[in-house]
């Protein structure tokens, strides 16, 4: 039995809940185990009930673990059904997937039951990894690095950022990965200065640096990480803002510990980069956790809440985006551990290492 079903179980006694309904996917299958794409899951201290429709009897049959199968035609009627079957009065629900009309439809079927709304407490369900989460992320990095090795020849002057992206996905998959973990990002020159910056038909030019954000998918769980590369020798300009996003993300790293403040995670890496005179250029936050989602809990940011706690994985990834210019970001993946964290991601960040 994971963490998690400790924590669901003392949100069950701390919000005085009959049963939970968890709804989002990632959660349910963390929770016992089904991956397919539609079905929820009802939780309560004594029984666990999923349920789907006719196309996933036999694959929740032989994936659901912990929990009882019961087959609906109508998703609400269905779940209200088994509601009512344990007696629920007072029910949790996660706020953030349950659909506005869904929500109405079950206080249709159920006008005796108290609909409470979990916001931020459903949040930290999954962010304390086991040690065979982490396991699967470190197969999904060490996939995503091998893929990222094999797509350095192609690395080229006039190359296309689209034709680098699609290489690398395709060895990633041929190395074992299920997927990409988000579409790949690949962004180079002016294009640089997009966080976001969708691999495009530009053609990649020398000394121009690029940005690279990539991840694969194993086993459900996730990678990410951003190499910033530069193709020829690289300017002054280019060299100074790269030692210095270098040095955030090094200067956070090392303020990862258990009981640490997210705030002040961010803070070491964005103290950085604000007193260089280049703080107005990072405008996003400095990480966020990643398992079976590639966003989610902890989230490291000026605007995050709460501290780190030892199993949780996620990144630091301070950058720096001018306009007209470009942009350089660096992501490597961090375990917290009983005294501080493990660096997950093993690609080199240093510049003379990114130099092609």
């Amino acid at each position: 039995m994971n963490s998690g079903h400790k924590y669901l179980r003392s949100l069950l006694r701390r919000k005085s809940l009959d049963a939970v309904l968890v709804w989002n996917l990632e959660n349910i299958r963390y929770l016992c185990g089904f991956t397919g794409s539609e079905g929820v899951l009802i939780y309560t201290e004594e029984e666990k009930i999923f349920l789907s429709d006719s196309r996933y009897e036999e694959q929740a049959r032989d994936e659901v673990r912990g929990a009882v199968f019961r087959k609906f035609k109508k998703k609400i009627e269905g779940i209200a059904q088994s509601l009512r079957s344990l007696g629920v009065k007072r029910l949790g629900f996660e706020a953030s997937a349950l659909s506005w009309e869904s929500y109405q439809a079950l206080k249709e079927y159920l006008p005796r039951v108290n609909l409470v709304p979990l916001l931020g407490q459903i949040t930290l369900l999954r962010a304390r990894k086991e040690p065979e989460e982490v396991e699967k992320i470190r197969r999904a990095i060490a996939i995503a690095s091998e893929a990222f090795q094999d797509t350095l020849p192609r690395l080229k002057p006039r190359v296309r950022e689209k034709t680098v992206g699609d290489f690398l996905e395709f060895r990633m998959k041929r190395r074992g990965g299920e997927s990409s973990s988000f579409p790949i990002i690949v962004a180079s020159g002016v294009r640089a200065a997009l966080p976001h910056g969708k691999a495009s038909a530009k053609g990649i030019e020398k000394g121009e640096m690029v940005i690279i954000d990539f991840g694969a998918r194993h086993e459900g769980y996730h990678s990410d990480e951003t190499k910033t590369v530069v193709l020829g020798k690289p300017e002054s300009r280019q060299r100074k803002v790269y030692d210095l996003v270098l040095k955030a993300q090094e200067r956070a790293i090392r303020a990862v510990r258990p009981g640490e403040s997210v705030r002040r995670i961010d803070n070491a890496a964005r103290e950085v980069i604000t007193r260089a005179g280049y703080g107005k250029f990072f405008g996003h936050g400095t990480g966020h956790g990643i398992g079976l989602a590639v966003h989610e809990a902890p989230t490291i940011s000026p605007r995050g809440s709460g501290v780190v706690e030892e199993g949780m994985v996620f990144s630091i990834e301070p950058g720096v985006y001018i306009p007209g210019w470009g942009g350089i970001r660096l992501e490597d993946l961090v375990l917290v551990t009983d005294r501080g964290c493990e660096v997950l991601t093993y690609l080199s960040k240093e510049l003379k290492d990114n130099i092609l």
